[in-house]
This record gives C-alpha cells, structure tokens and sequence, in this order.
C-alpha cells in the first residue's frame, strides 16, 4: 500500500473518459484529495448575494481527479473506503431561482454563509446542526464518449448526494474505462434527506480514500456500505442500494429490485423472501430531488438484522 496526495487545481467539472489522469496508484493505495467547494472556489465568507449571482456556473463542482488505479477493466467493482473528511471552519446554502424542490415558492435568491465548529454549527439559531462531512461527488468515468456536466448522477456515481457517504463508509462502483478514472468534489458539511433548496452545507473538504480493486465483479449500480457515524436513524450502520432516475417511482422500484438480488447473491434468501423483508426492514427515502429531472433513492437495510457479511473478498 502506498499513499499519495493530490490538490484539486486542476479541477474539472465534467465527465469526459478522454481526460487525462493526475494520478496513478494500485489497488490497495490511499489517497489524501484536497477538494475546493461546490462552486470552484469563487464563493468566499462574506459573500454578497450579488457577488455570487455572478460566479461562473461552468465551474460547478470542481471535481479532483481523474485518478487512475492500475489493473481496472470494465466488468470489475471499485472499491472506495472513505476513511477521513476535514472541513476548513467554513460553508455556504443558497437559493437560486428556477431551482430547488419548491422552486415556486422561493424565487428570491438568496445566500447564507456558516462558520463551522468542529462537529456542530450554530449559524443558524437557534437551530444547531450536527456537521458530518461527506462528498457529494463520487465517481468514475462514464461508459460513453463525450463530455457531460456533472449534475445528473447515474450508475456511474457522481452526484449521488448520499448523506450517508461520510467518514466510516465505503462505496462500491462499477468501471466502464480502463484504469477506472475515478473523480470527487462538492463537499457538503450537512445535508438532509433530498436537499431541497438545491445545496447542503457546501464547503472545501479534503478527503483520505483507500481504493480497492475487485476483478470482474460486474455492478448495476452504487452500493454503499454506511458507517456508524452516517446520521443517527436507521440508515447509519447499514447496507444502502443506490438508484438514480427520471422517473421517481421507477427508480424506487430499481432499488427495491437491486435491494433483492443483493440479499440473495449475498446473503442466501430465496427472491420471495428478499422481497418480504424489504417490505418490513428496509427504509426506502429520497437522498437528492433537485437535481431535475433526475433523482436519487436509496434503498436502506440496516446492517444490525444480517450477518456480518464482505460485500467483496478483500483482494
């Protein structure tokens, strides 16, 4: 195992497979990755709500990569533990018109800034909220040519804005690329459950990430395997099915199905009674619904009601 560091300038802000790598490392290998905010770094404390009507949204999510792990095919699963976040004190929400869940009601923009202390923020009172840092940008290379912007997520990854994905956890990604070209950015302090304005907390992060590499392991999509640490509610310490899609209903039932043929290949159910107990222990909720028109489910079992199981032998 080596470690390596990465800066985030040069950011990019697409997905394009043609990009060149920053970085080269082996399965095994973890990465310390700066990450600037959502916005490129043109947003700062202090802000004017003018100011920021005229920042450059081609910048949008500034990702950090591609980093490329040796040995990775298309067919195979990558492996990405999320070993430690750090926040630099401070963060930013906005309104943007046009934009967010009830984009109809709230037409006037709008920015707020928050100061960061440690685990908890009280910027907003007298509200204090629990800080649990996470990407919401995780991904790997599409499997198309091309350059495509970075707010629609898909079974690649990307713009999954999983609340859950914080220290502790790990990710699981299909490659479509050789070398995988893997990317990550748009930190979030917070974040609920849909993130309905159109931001969480947004901030600089930088992130620690072990990357493993498991051979011809084809996935349909994200799986995640949250930690502890994630929220505390039934999707913390829990085995999460991640579904992106046009069509809400369609994608929830994607990751109910995904959710079944998980219990079987992993756990040894028959289909019907996977499918039972999904119906009575799996927590199916909205992790991101402004992301129009694609949205995110995710499909929760918590990990206290399965034996302890690998998702993949360690390579």
């Amino acid at each position: 195992m080596s470690e390596h560091t990465l800066s985030a300038a040069p950011t990019h802000s697409v997905w394009d497979r043609s990009l060149a790598p920053r970085l080269r490392i082996e399965s095994g290998d973890e990465v310390q990755i700066e990450c600037v905010d959502a916005s490129g770094g043109q947003v700062r404390p202090g802000m004017t709500v003018a100011e920021y009507l005229s920042i450059d949204r081609t910048r949008i999510h500034a990702l950090t990569g591609p980093i490329w792990v040796e040995g990775a095919e298309p067919g195979d699963a990558l492996q990405i533990d999320v070993l430690s976040t750090r926040h630099s004190g401070w963060g930013w929400s906005s309104v943007i018109e046009g934009l967010g869940f009830l984009k109809d009601r709230f037409r006037e923009p709008y920015l707020f800034h928050w100061t960061l202390d440690g685990e908890h923020t009280a910027s907003l009172a007298p509200a204090v909220v629990p800080v649990r840092p996470f990407l919401g940008v995780m991904g790997v290379a599409r499997a198309e040519d091309g350059s495509f912007r970075t707010r629609p997520p898909g079974p690649f990854g990307g713009n999954l804005d999983v609340r859950e994905l914080c220290a502790g956890s790990t990710l699981y990604l299909p490659v479509y690329n050789a070398g995988a070209l893997f990317s990550c950015g748009d930190g979030h302090a917070a974040q609920g459950d849909g993130e309905v304005c159109i931001n969480g907390i947004e901030c600089p992060l930088d992130a620690t990430l072990r990357f493993r590499l498991h051979k011809n392991q084809p996935l349909a999509g994200p799986i995640i395997e949250a930690s502890t640490k994630a929220a505390p509610d039934a999707t913390a310490d829990a085995w999460i099915v991640v579904e992106t899609g046009t069509d809400l209903a369609a994608a929830a039932r994607a990751a109910t199905s995904r959710m079944v043929d998980l219990l079987v290949s992993r756990w040894g159910f028959r289909e019907i009674h996977a499918y039972i107990l999904c119906s009575v222990a799996m927590h199916l909720r909205l992790s991101q619904v402004v992301n129009e028109p694609v949205h995110t489910v995710s499909a929760a079992i918590s990990k206290q009601i399965l034996p302890v199981r690998e998702l993949f032998a360690i390579p």
